[in-house]
């Protein structure tokens, strides 16, 4: 795989970087924002191969929006497919060829051999075209080298810049596997919350969200006079329910009878009785900077993803 003189001098500094950690937040807007400090922060222009992991509904075509945004992805699930994959028309000597290319391996594996989608991806990185592909890791393999960077995303996003030695794509994926239920998790009792909220507290003006690990932070300009007992109460018997949640119409969610505004409507559980050991902070927490009252909910337990183990090189 040719590289430029610029990517040679500079690839000790690349090394440097193992990974990075950040809160995954739930919703297009927050996404996008987060997306755009991670392209400013770690993209480079000699980037041709970009690998992005995570499973199904959390959140990797709104990551790769705002990673690269003017990017028509294959796989658009607002869209319909009505031409092939354009990688795979790829000629060198076309001038007007893209640049950028989208792929998604799973999606593609139901129409070509892994031999026909490494051809493709050889042939554009070969000839100084970048390939953005998602799950990376079914691809890997079969490819024979590793991305150049690597975005995973669960219940974090991992931003990793692998060595011959590692991470790897299997790595991270194992680490976002065991993470994305409990961002799954904690959105839908987020919802939950916020509509709790609006209908029998009359919160209904817009609201600031945040992220904690296993959690979600409501900001409010005020301190709200809300009994939080009463309100986590309240959350959890709509838990103890365990009616179904599913998308509606565009940006919009039900839960159970209710209909909601959610530009997340994916990141979320099947059904609200899959929200594990959901629970509200006894007391709102003030940040003296923003002179802001946030309210806190956590669900799920701690646990070791195996974030630690992975660069560990085994002998």
């Amino acid at each position: 795989m040719p590289q430029s003189s610029f990517w040679y001098k500079n690839q000790s500094h690349f090394e440097t970087l193992i990974y990075s950690v950040y809160y995954a937040p739930r919703g297009r807007p927050r996404l996008y924002v987060l997306a755009d400090e991670l392209a400013n922060r770690y993209l480079k222009p000699t980037d041709l191969l970009i690998g992005i992991i995570g499973a199904e509904g959390s959140g990797k075509s709104t990551l790769i929006k705002g990673l690269f945004p003017g990017l028509e992805l294959t796989n658009d699930d607002d869209g319909v497919n009505v031409k092939p994959t354009p990688i795979y028309d790829f000629r060198p000597d076309d001038f007007f060829a893209p640049h950028t290319f989208h792929l998604d391996v799973r999606y593609e594996l139901a129409f070509k051999q892994k031999f026909e989608i490494v051809e493709a991806v050889n042939l554009v990185v070969e000839n100084g075209r970048r390939v953005v592909i998602e799950h990376f890791d079914l691809i890997y393999d079969a490819l024979g080298f590793n991305a150049q960077i690597l975005f995973a995303i669960g219940d974090e996003v991992l931003v990793a810049r692998p060595t011959i030695l590692g991470p790897l794509p299997d790595s991270l994926k194992n680490v976002v596997e065991k993470t994305t239920r409990y961002r799954n998790m904690a959105h839908s009792a987020e919802d939950i919350t916020s509509y709790i909220l609006a209908t029998d507290y009359n919160y209904k003006r817009r609201v600031l969200h945040s992220d904690v690990k296993h959690g979600f932070a409501i900001k409010f300009p005020e301190k709200p006079d809300i009994d939080i007992e009463k309100l986590e109460q309240k959350v959890k018997e709509v838990i103890a329910m365990n009616v179904p949640i599913g998308t509606s119409k565009k940006d919009s969610i039900t839960i159970g009878e209710w209909e909601m505004y959610c530009t997340g409507a994916r990141t979320h559980v099947k059904k609200s009785g899959e929200i594990e050991n959901f629970r509200l902070h006894k007391e709102f927490v003030y940040d003296p900077i923003w002179k802001e009252y946030m309210l806190v909910g956590m669900v799920g337990k701690k646990y070791r993803a195996g974030i630690e183990d992975l660069v560990y090189f085994d002998e």
